[in-house]
């Protein structure tokens, strides 16, 4: 016997048991989505490595350790993408709907990153995300956060999650703080865990972002980038918060937010739970106005953000907020006999173009009617309808009820789709 083949590890099966949740959280994206104006973009898995490296930046985690990347038969590095921003900018770029365009895109589908598996978190994940081009004033930013804080309402996750709110400021004016935030890294070296040391000269602004709980005194008395911003970044992030408030969304700002891609700037947002033990942040993003000219195209404003599904899902299960979904049949036919299996063929075809949405189950492989019944009950139908040669002679089926006491009713089959439609 040869030996049995498995899932590659951090890479999940969804089973016909999980599909129904999967379907309802992503019914419940398009349906919110839809209703601001945002339209759907897809793009392929595998891109070009340099994109990545380009826009997430070299000095990452993401680049440095997470990414799957291989040399194909003609040399080139690919990469199977590991988030969806830059995919979009690319995408969307390469088409030509970027310059002088206004965009509102979404996306959804599996990431890659090589990381340590957990609950929650797997090397294959699903993401959604959504971007907007083209617009360069906070209405915009306000808007992408009104949407996630609408699809948290229609989830029933309001109560367990709360928004994170900063700024970067200007390329300009970050350039500015990371040479002080430097200098007082530099003041207290000791201190420092193995990545911040790392970090301190490549990419500063992530040792801020550290969970490490040794350095959280020190780097709270950190330089503040909210002291040190632009004028123009000022005013934007306090209108931002204007209009956030004018539409109820509550907020707290955290300076030590920074995000984990190089291409931020500007307003960058997490939406974070206690729910989820230390996997805490559910939904993140912000603005990256320099992102698509860094990667070719014209100079253009942006902003998105993006989510885990396979987070999303567990938080509400967790919270026990699935709402009851099953893949149960709604009707499952039992032919009986050469002439009614020929028959039911047909009569099934009926159903399902009369009863649009409902699952319309055709028995198969044959049996007499104690097997055929003990299909009908798993397939979960809650009615039965028999098609017996003897009946089909005179034209009728009966309807058997599997799941309440009442008593089978015989009817014609001319008559048998206005009989279901009642029911």
């Amino acid at each position: 016997m040869s030996k049995e083949i498995q899932a590659i590890r951090g890479m999940n099966d969804c089973l016909p048991q999980d599909t129904p949740v999967w379907q309802y959280v992503e019914s419940m994206i398009r349906r919110t989505v839809s209703s601001y104006g945002y339209d759907e973009i897809r793009f392929p898995i595998v891109e070009m490595t340099e994109l990545f490296k380009r826009s997430i930046g070299e000095v990452t985690d993401i680049v440095e350790k997470e990414m799957y990347t291989f040399s194909d038969r003609n040399g080139d590095s690919l990469t199977l993408r590991p988030e969806g921003t830059a995919c979009c900018v690319r995408a969307a770029n390469q088409a030509g709907l970027l310059y002088n365009q206004e965009q509102r895109l979404w996306y959804m589908g599996p990431m890659f990153r090589h990381e340590r598996p957990q609950k929650g978190r797997y090397r294959q994940f699903h993401q959604f995300g959504l971007e907007a081009f083209g617009m360069q004033g906070p209405d915009i930013d306000a808007e992408v956060i009104i949407l996630s804080a609408r699809l948290w309402r229609e989830l029933g996750l309001t109560p367990f999650v709360t928004l994170e709110l900063n700024t970067l400021g200007s390329n300009a004016a970050r350039a500015a703080y990371r040479d002080l935030l430097v200098s007082y890294l530099e003041q207290h070296k000791d201190l420092l865990d193995e990545d911040s040391l790392r970090r301190m000269y490549s990419n500063p602004l992530r040792v801020l972002d550290s969970k490490n709980p040794a350095m959280a005194e020190m780097l709270a008395n950190a330089p503040k980038l909210l002291d040190h911003l632009d004028a123009e970044s000022a005013e934007h992030f306090q209108a931002l918060q204007q209009r956030l408030q004018a539409a109820g969304i509550e907020f707290t700002i955290n300076p030590r937010l920074v995000r984990g891609l190089d291409y931020y700037n500007k307003t960058v947002f997490e939406w974070v739970t206690t729910s989820l033990g230390s996997q805490g942040t559910v939904c993140a993003g912000g603005r990256y106005d320099g992102l698509v000219e860094q990667l070719g195209g014209k100079a253009t404003p942006a902003v998105g953000f993006a989510l885990g599904m396979e987070r999303l899902v567990l938080l509400l299960q967790t919270l026990d907020l699935i709402p009851a979904v099953s893949n149960n049949a709604d009707l499952y036919l039992m032919p009986l006999g050469e002439a009614a299996e020929l028959a039911a063929v047909s009569v099934a075809e009926q159903l399902r173009s009369v009863l649009p949405g409902k699952r319309v189950m055709l028995h198969c492989g044959g049996g007499n009617l104690k097997k055929q019944l003990k299909r009908a009950d798993k397939s979960g139908a809650a009615l039965g309808v028999l098609l017996g040669d003897d009946e089909l002679a005179n034209g009728q089926v009966t309807l058997k009820w599997l799941r309440a006491d009442q008593p089978q009713q015989t009817v014609n089959i001319a008559d048998l789709a206005a009989v279901l439609k009642q029911f």
